[in-house]
């Protein structure tokens, strides 16, 4: 339904809101966007405001690339429709508010380059089955400082203070004004601390539906980055920033329920129901395409491994950590899935599309769950590892058939084409393979993720 934009013009100036800031994740997972004047809101946002299709392949380190014709058919119009369910103030910049935009084709259709649309699509997947899919996202992130070189470090070096507050790992009081900020955006924040590592930090978000969720965590990321940068540090959630540290996970709690609401993830006692079961088998038998999507970046694939309290192998368990897919230990309403393969770094859409397309394709199929590992299970070879470097996962995700069911082959190519010239540019410069953090994959991601 078209939005009345004079409506809403008038709503954000009594709101004291002047500018709009248009935002929409690209095939990446950064943030693009347009800051669009309240007073001529009816006139700026009456037909997009359109974008080059451009912005889908353009890389980190502006190079434009072309995919499904996108360069070849000579950059044509991309149009944004801007969603007012999800206009979200600004508390640290008075005045101006975030909205997120659709994309669409100049003919109306929808662009399927678009990552939400992409998500939007799989979860009616699972609408046509009767089923919602509730997601909890739960991510790390760094909090670092400028060098004199240029370069950059930890904010902090206090070593031992996972799970603690205060002013020994905030000791510029930058945390707090941040939780403070999202507290007033209303996204759904309500606690946080220290992690394990120095300068490092979670902050938890609820649960809510797959595309509320997303949103939620777009905007989650997109603050967090621009919070710190107004008190002059830089906040990161690249998944291995620092050699010598941990790196930082996505993990996505993920359930369904019927449409009224039920949790179907259940037997009706401690068990887990039939549904939950091909969910499980879905996503470690689609494991090492969906590593792609959860595990976007060269990078990445330095935080995985045996031993690192980073899942290892397709696998799952009950209240195990060191599975791809925990089960938590509460059962009625509260029973889900942990799927904790995620890398912080991954945009929040395609992250949370591939997880469900993956469970989707064991429920169509009815796949059998594999038995559940227990104690640590880097080591158990029941399950297949999963891949440890990016070509390995992409060339999965390109073999992949199950997936590309429920997600638009156009992204898929676009995430593709993107993806290879970034290990192609990677290997250009970084001859010898190496567990060490490049300074190529800081001057790449440090960044923009």
């Amino acid at each position: 339904m078209a939005t009345d934009l004079i409506a809403l013009r008038e709503q954000l100036k009594a709101r004291g809101i002047d500018v709009l800031r248009l935002i929409f994740p690209d095939v990446l997972g950064i943030t693009r966007s347009k800051d669009l004047l309240v007073s001529q809101l009816d006139k700026g946002a009456h037909n997009g405001p359109a974008f080059c299709q451009g912005v889908w392949v353009t890389s980190t380190r502006g190079g434009v690339l072309d995919a499904n014709n996108i360069a070849s058919d000579g950059l044509q119009d991309l149009v944004s429709r801007l969603d007012p369910t999800t206009i979200t103030d600004m508390p640290w910049q008075p005045g101006v508010a975030f909205a997120i935009a659709d994309a669409y084709n100049p003919d109306g259709s929808t662009n399927l380059m678009s990552p939400r649309s992409v998500l939007r699509s799989v979860i009616a997947e699972y609408n046509k089955l009767g089923l919602q899919p509730i997601v909890g996202p739960e991510l790390e992130f760094y909090i670092a400082e400028r060098t004199a070189e240029g370069g950059y470090k930890r904010a902090h070096e206090k070593t031992g203070m996972v799970y603690t507050t205060g002013l020994q790992t905030d000791p510029k009081g930058h945390f707090l004004h941040l939780l403070r900020m999202l507290d007033q955006m209303d996204i759904g924040v309500f606690a946080g601390n220290a992690e394990f590592s120095p300068s490092q930090y979670e902050i938890n978000l609820y649960h809510s539906d797959a595309l509320n969720a997303a949103d939620r965590t777009f905007l989650f990321k997109t603050a967090i980055k621009d919070v710190i940068a107004g008190v002059g540090q830089h906040a990161t959630f690249l998944g291995k920033p620092w050699s010598d540290e941990g790196g930082s996970g996505f993990h996505l709690h993920f359930s369904v329920t019927d449409l009224a609401g039920n949790n179907k993830m259940h037997d009706g006692g401690n068990g887990l129901s039939d549904l939950a079961k091909h969910m499980i088998a879905g996503v470690t038998a689609n494991a090492a395409a969906l590593a792609a999507l959860t595990n976007p970046t060269v990078n990445a694939y330095k935080r995985l491994g045996p031993d690192t309290l980073a899942p290892y192998r397709a696998n799952w368990g009950y209240d195990n950590r060191s599975t791809m897919v925990r089960v938590p230990p509460e059962r009625g309403q509260g029973t889900r899935l942990e799927v904790r393969v995620g890398d912080a770094a991954a945009n929040p859409y395609l992250l949370t599309a591939g997880i469900l397309a993956a469970a989707l394709d064991g429920i169509k199929r009815g796949l059998e769950c594999p038995e559940p590992a227990e104690g640590m299970s880097y080591d158990n070879e029941a399950a297949a590892v999963l891949p440890m470097t990016f070509t390995e996962a992409l060339d999965a995700l390109e073999a992949n058939s199950n997936l590309s069911q429920y997600i638009a082959q156009e992204v898929i190519n676009v995430f593709l084409v993107m993806k290879r010239d970034e290990i192609a540019r990677y290997e250009a410069e970084v001859t010898e393979p190496t567990r060490e953090v490049t300074q190529w994959e800081i001057d790449e991601y440090f960044e923009v993720y």
